[in-house]
């Protein structure tokens, strides 16, 4: 079985091959440059470098969202379009539990956390326990000073990941000693843990494929917010 798995949900941006669970190869980059410039020279790569066919993968994995509203739309519209063609069926990952998959060394639960500005996170959590990880709630975006109260309800290791996990562990380090932040080169999202995530979860075609939001863009709210006042 081989999967190509994408991210570019969020700054850092990847690609992965994997075949039969193990990592084929993996281009990562976390750069100002744009996912459009980048995204797709690296997944030309990683299946040049592997020596593979794109007819040979058997499905295309992405992190449809929570993240970035344009860097979602270009990881989701680079897989739809090389799997429509192909009629390559895909697989669509949460973000948050794709981040999960850097810490299955550990046991522990993961605080995925994602930072959506506002002093508001996309957040899930995740329980890792010899490397099989386990959803503990739905995504969810909500302010900081909440996930700092429901926290609390842990025991035990609790890791942060994400873009977001600098930020709440500044935040909680004083009040909830048990709360860790995890290494810089397992922080953030990659398409490895895209990849792995993507293995047992359904297939569905590329028309069914779409971006996974928890909010509305900046310019929608906007809008529904002039809309409201004007009423």
């Amino acid at each position: 079985m081989k999967i190509l798995a994408v991210d570019s949900s969020a700054k850092a941006c990847s690609a992965c091959l994997l075949e039969d669970n193990k990592i084929k190869g993996e281009f990562f980059i976390n750069t100002a440059l744009t996912h459009s410039q980048t995204l797709v020279p690296m997944i030309d790569a990683v299946l040049k470098n592997t020596s593979t066919d794109i007819k040979e993968v058997d499905a295309l994995a992405v992190s449809a969202g929570p993240g970035s509203f344009t860097g979602v739309r270009i990881g989701v519209a680079a897989v739809k379009g090389i799997a429509m063609p192909l009629d390559k069926p895909c697989v669509s990952v949460s973000t948050l539990e794709a981040m999960a998959y850097n810490m299955t060394g550990e046991n522990c639960v993961v605080c995925a956390v994602m930072d959506a500005r506002c002093k508001q996170v996309y957040n899930a959590m995740f329980s890792v326990e010899n490397g099989v990880v386990s959803r503990l709630c739905d995504d969810r975006a909500l302010s900081i000073d909440d996930l700092g109260e429901d926290l609390k309800s842990y025991s035990g290791r609790v890791i942060l990941v994400g873009d977001g996990a600098e930020l709440c562990y500044n935040s909680f380090k004083e009040l909830l000693s048990y709360v860790e932040l995890a290494p810089e080169q397992l922080r953030y999202q990659r398409a490895s843990g895209v990849a792995f995530a993507s293995v047992n979860k359904e297939k569905i075609t590329p028309a069914q494929l779409l971006p996974t939001y928890l909010r509305l863009p900046q310019a929608e709210r906007e809008l529904k917010k002039r809309l409201e006042n004007k009423k």
